[in-house]
């Protein structure tokens, strides 16, 4: 059976740094599977078709402006029905002060109650952002991430290759390193990947021949980032001669990873090329690519506008 992906609702609290108006018994250990949020609007009102209980449910001020037309025990019966199906948390958004008003129910049905000075939208975004970062499903790869030019560019190939080296330049160059040696990728939706460092290498890079460095304290802060989608995936190989690389770069490849297809690029890897120029280079044309200029699709254009034109004026002079 496979396993489902949760995070723990404590450390969602204590990234947004909530107030906690009531902690049920099993608070710091209490799982959240699902990455969405739901505003339980239509269940005051007594509809629970498509409910799904293991969202955290939020409350704000359409909610309880609503609640406050009904009756008292009305009120209170929409409260208990809600809290009764051990929803994760219930979330009082703008400050509301309704907790007097449901702590009895609360303690009852032992659900934690929530509170933040945020509106509801805000804290519906900001909470499922959260939530898909904790879980997202993820995967770790051996390779290389860095920022160049703004793009993610993970770079993948044998050990020893040449990765590290190639990072560390791109550094001397003004580029971030994200990750070296693992990088754990997450699916953040159905077309955007992130990566970042396990904490424990975080910053740190090996070279051969000199051992473990600390980019952030060689090169500063600025060399750096914690995290970063990844647009570009770079495929380092050993040079084999006889074997046809690509020239022109015609072909669109990708690399499936977490179900996202990236695009990606092979680059064969021999002395005397400068790996960090041509990485350089390689993000710029993705860049293009991504903003719809393509050079190999414009260059076989002119060749075949100039071929064209050379066959025209033989027929003209025939």
């Amino acid at each position: 059976m496979e396993k489902r992906l949760s995070i723990k609702l404590k450390s969602v609290v204590d990234e947004l740094k909530y107030e906690v108006l009531y902690a049920s018994s099993d608070y710091e250990n209490v799982p959240l599977y699902s990455p969405n949020v739901h505003r339980p609007g239509m269940q005051f009102m007594g509809f629970y078709g498509y409910f799904d209980p293991e969202r955290i449910q939020l409350i704000g001020r359409m909610e309880t402006e609503y609640l406050a037309t009904l009756p008292q025990e009305q009120r209170k019966k929409a409260y208990d029905e809600l809290l009764s199906r051990k929803i994760p948390a219930l979330v009082i958004c703008r400050g509301i002060n309704v907790f007097d008003e449901i702590e009895e129910l609360a303690r009852k049905h032992d659900v934690t109650i929530l509170s933040t000075e945020h509106d509801t939208g805000y804290a519906a975004s900001e909470m499922t952002r959260v939530l898909y970062l904790g879980i997202s499903p993820r995967i770790t790869r051996h390779g290389v991430l860095v920022e160049i030019y703004g793009l993610g560019t993970l770079i993948l190939g044998d050990s020893g290759i040449g990765k590290s080296e190639a990072a560390i330049e791109l550094m001397k160059r003004g580029h971030r390193l994200v990750a070296d040696d693992a990088v754990e990728i997450s699916a953040l939706d159905y077309e955007t990947l992130q990566g970042t460092a396990p904490a424990l290498i975080r910053h740190y890079v090996e070279l051969r021949g000199i051992g473990i460095i600390d980019v952030r304290q060689i090169f500063g802060a600025g060399a750096v980032k914690e995290k970063q989608t990844i647009h570009l995936v770079v495929n380092l190989e050993q040079w084999r001669e006889g074997v046809l690389y690509d020239r022109l770069g015609l072909n669109d490849q990708y690399v499936n990873i977490l179900g996202i297809d990236v695009p990606a690029v092979t680059i064969p890897v021999r002395p005397g090329r400068n790996l960090a120029v041509i990485l350089e280079v390689a993000a710029m044309n993705a860049r293009q690519r991504h903003l719809g200029y393509n050079a190999a699709q414009e260059f076989t254009n002119q060749i075949n506008k100039h071929f064209d034109q050379q066959l025209s004026g033989q027929g003209n002079n025939g």
